[in-house]
């Protein structure tokens, strides 16, 4: 039995604005084992990244509220611990990738010494063995003469080199668990293959588990092993990659995967979309938060909110069109058709 490494429990995070208090984090569930990647899929706004820094504790406090819930590491609850304790966890045992690599570099430092540094910080070692293990993890992220790129400024690195720079430091203290919030966003398609790419190597290599937060459903397929899928602060269907793309539950997911760009596809095939935004997370809407764009809504989404219905042992989705007593609505053939072509294709790229 693989071991559990991180458990989200009823997770509540609020904001204080001064239009009122947004709540951008409602009630989120989910489980990570080792070696496993999660995949935190859903459009801006949808609560993933808040998700995200919450597990690191990256909520500035005020305005934000923990309003409720535990995020157990190892079994221990993260949310009551000091910045302090918190800072011998970041790093050590939950790290994290950001989106632009060159927010999270210091341009004034050559990138051998911020790997250095990390190292320095969370292992007792030698200077000069933090240098032969940084040089080693600048090689393992598939940076061409690291020892001559261990004296390099930021500057002097492409872009999707400089992001195989921070997945270095990001793993420069061996972590338990990586976090990458929008990864391959900056980078054009080529370079981002390669870093997922490198992220599945990794996490094969070093049994890291791994929390891939993107909008993009197209890159989930290469890298998840599970897919929480988030709406307005909730997640509303959770299951295997399977699940997800061969049997997706709720219009929200149809309309993710049915909206995913084909490079092929004919010009007059247009491209499924989700109709109207977001909700306003400072007035949460009654019943399912998604009604408002469902084209299939029932009546009673907009009276109350679904449960999470049990699919499968694997899969959950909170949708009332899951309920015995709704009508039986099928997922719109455009977006099957959508789908089958993206699978057929990823087939074809692995053979």
């Amino acid at each position: 039995m693989a071991k559990k490494v991180i458990e989200v429990k009823d997770l509540h995070v609020h904001f204080k604005t001064f239009s009122g208090t947004v709540q951008a984090v409602r009630g989120v569930n989910f489980e990570l084992f080792e070696g496993e990647t999660l995949a935190i899929v859903g459009e801006s706004g949808s609560g993933k990244s808040v998700t995200s820094n919450a597990l690191m504790k990256l909520i500035p406090q005020p305005p934000g509220i923990y309003a409720a819930g535990e995020i157990l590491l190892n079994g221990t609850d993260l949310i009551p611990l000091t910045d302090k304790e918190m800072s011998k966890i970041r790093g050590n045992d939950i790290s994290m990738i950001f989106q632009d690599p060159m927010t999270s570099l210091n341009p004034t430092m050559k990138v051998g010494k911020q790997i250095t540094e990390v190292i320095l910080q969370h292992k007792t070692i030698s200077r000069s063995e933090a240098k032969i293990k940084a040089i080693e993890l600048l090689n393992k992220v598939g940076i061409p003469f690291p020892e001559k790129r261990y004296s390099q400024y930021p500057h002097e690195f492409s872009g999707g080199m400089r992001q195989r720079v921070v997945i270095a430091i990001a793993l420069a203290a061996d972590p338990k668990l990586l976090i990458a919030d929008e990864p391959t966003t900056a980078l054009d398609v080529t370079i981002q293959a390669q870093i997922l790419e490198l992220m599945k190597e990794i996490q094969e290599t070093s049994k890291t588990s791994i929390i891939f937060i993107t909008h993009d459903l197209g890159v989930v397929a290469n890298v998840a092993d599970r897919v929480a899928v988030m709406y307005a602060g909730q997640i509303v269907e959770y299951g295997t990659v399977n699940d997800i793309f061969y049997n997706p539950k709720h219009p929200y997911t149809w309309g993710l995967l049915g909206s995913m760009p084909d490079l092929d596809n004919e010009a007059e095939e247009r491209l499924y979309t989700i109709p109207g935004t977001p909700p306003d997370l400072i007035h949460p809407p009654k019943g399912d938060a998604f009604a408002a764009r469902n084209e299939f809504a029932l009546a009673i989404d907009y009276e109350m909110e679904p449960p999470m219905f049990k699919v499968s042992d694997t899969h959950y989705a909170k949708t009332w069109l899951l309920h015995e007593q709704s009508p039986n609505i099928e997922m719109p053939h455009i977006v099957r058709k959508r789908i089958d072509s993206f699978l057929a294709k990823e087939a074809m790229h692995h053979d």
